[in-house]
């Protein structure tokens, strides 16, 4: 039975080369009410494959598997998707880890001491945009430490539909008038709106549009 806090079901996709680790989180994932397995991989490579024609709505990706890095499966996967989220996982507490998994793209870095009844809390926290506190998540004093490409600004960051949706934010339309001005749901401009404020570092509208004077200026 679906848990009624969480009508449709979270699309969770594991990769790691480690196949006790796959086994325990399949059958976790499996028997626990708001999520469904939609597949795993054992290498870098072949998630790249299976995430990109499974479209899960959460990936859990190993840091450190053969083949291709779970760094560079997260750079790949971003590239494609800007609202799947996507959570590191690693055994290293390593600032570098966390600070090279966050470049890259991910949402969060899980420590994979977490346990399993942990770690759905969290993921339905990522799913929902909530903001989230753990022992087992090591991004959240570094995350604001993470140094965009010095050749980069902010904005270059954002995707085409992004652009689009930034800008009618700072011409003051609403999620609601955006929605009707692109001719998409108004839930799909939520989610923009929120890996839009996340890429640019910014929480609210006030402090986007501020970003938007700042680079014009700088023009």
């Amino acid at each position: 039975m679906i848990c009624e806090e969480f009508p449709e079901l979270i699309k969770v996709f594991v990769a790691d080369d480690h196949p006790l680790l796959r086994a325990g989180l399949r059958l976790s994932f499996t028997v626990e009410n708001g999520f469904e397995y939609v597949g795993e991989a054992a290498d870098g490579f072949t998630a790249v494959d299976k995430i990109k024609a499974q479209r899960p709505d959460v990936c859990l990706i190993d840091i450190d598997m053969p083949g291709l890095s779970g760094i560079e499966v997260i750079k790949i996967i971003r590239k494609t998707s800007s609202e799947m989220k996507i959570l590191a996982l690693s055994t290293f507490k390593d600032e570098k880890f966390v600070k090279d998994a966050m470049r890259a793209g991910a949402d969060g870095y899980l420590l994979k001491s977490i346990g399993l009844d942990d770690l759905g809390d969290i993921i339905r926290a990522f799913y929902r945009g909530e903001q989230i506190i753990s022992p087992y998540l090591a991004n959240l004093t570094l995350l604001c430490h993470v140094e965009v490409e010095s050749s980069q600004g902010p904005l270059d960051q954002l995707t085409r539909r992004q652009h689009e949706v930034f800008n009618l934010i700072v011409e003051g339309k609403c999620n609601k008038d955006i929605g009707r001005h692109l001719y998409i749901s108004e839930d799909t401009v939520k989610t923009h709106v929120k890996n839009i404020y996340r890429k640019i570092r910014a929480r609210n509208r006030v402090e986007a549009i501020k970003v938007a004077h700042e680079m014009k200026a700088r023009m």
